[in-house]
């Protein structure tokens, strides 16, 4: 499932995008000012940003700095200047694309499907690593201190991906649920915490370290 961040101020704009998004499956990070959506970027990955410039604490223009120090994500800037000479200023800046406002729902969407299908056309990493862990995509295996889990299988696998692609983010248990099993939420957890265990289990075999905290009220996280 792709994540996007969506920095916006205005509770309204921000919620209408958070609910079409997730309608087309994108797992969705809120952002009300520059300065926490530096603090999320700071701790998580994401597949795309929608980057409103107006903004209280950071300005847009300095997050959209920041988030190009940290790497390629794709950035997509709302904005409600219109001129030539802005837009050829946000795409100068690091922007990959930028919607004016007020703007369609419909035309976000496609512009968001354009930079996903864009970034993933790219390589992507084969491994991710966290403390001793080390999960490889291509053949389909977790190592913990060099030594292979045995028998994961697709659930888990996706569990521990989601977790070490956002090794600082407390994730809750429906965003676990829908990356892991590509289906929706429906409230039932015991099929979720199950699989918890049975990663909690594997990883005992190797070692005693505790990878998984369990964040009550909320869900899971890599332990800090």
């Amino acid at each position: 499932m792709h994540s996007i961040l969506i920095v916006e101020d205005d509770i309204n704009i921000s919620g209408l995008l958070k609910e079409a998004l997730e309608k087309e499956s994108y797992l969705c990070t809120q952002a009300f000012s520059g300065t926490e959506a530096r603090m999320l970027l700071a701790a998580s990955s994401y597949s795309l940003v929608l980057l409103d410039l107006m903004l209280p604490g950071i300005l847009g223009e300095e997050f959209l700095k920041e988030v190009r120090r940290k790497g390629n994500t794709p950035v997509i800037v709302l904005t409600a200047k219109d001129t030539v000479d802005d837009k050829v200023e946000f795409l100068r800046g690091g922007a990959d694309d930028y919607v004016t406002k007020p703007f369609d729902i419909k035309e976000i969407l496609a512009r968001v499907e354009v930079q996903i299908r864009r970034t993933g056309d790219m390589p992507h990493e084969q491994f991710l690593n966290y403390q001793g862990m080390e999960l490889d995509k291509e053949h389909f295996c977790v190592k913990v201190e060099g030594v292979v889990l045995s028998k994961i299988t697709k659930q888990e696998f996706a569990i521990l991906e989601l977790l070490l692609k956002h090794p600082k983010k407390v994730f809750g248990k429906e965003e676990i649920f829908e990356y892991a099993w590509k289906e929706a939420y429906m409230g039932e957890t015991k099929t979720l915490d199950v699989h918890i265990s049975n990663i909690r289990k594997k990883i005992k075999v190797v070692t005693e370290r505790e990878y998984i905290e369990t964040v009550w009220g909320i869900g899971y996280r890599l332990h800090p």
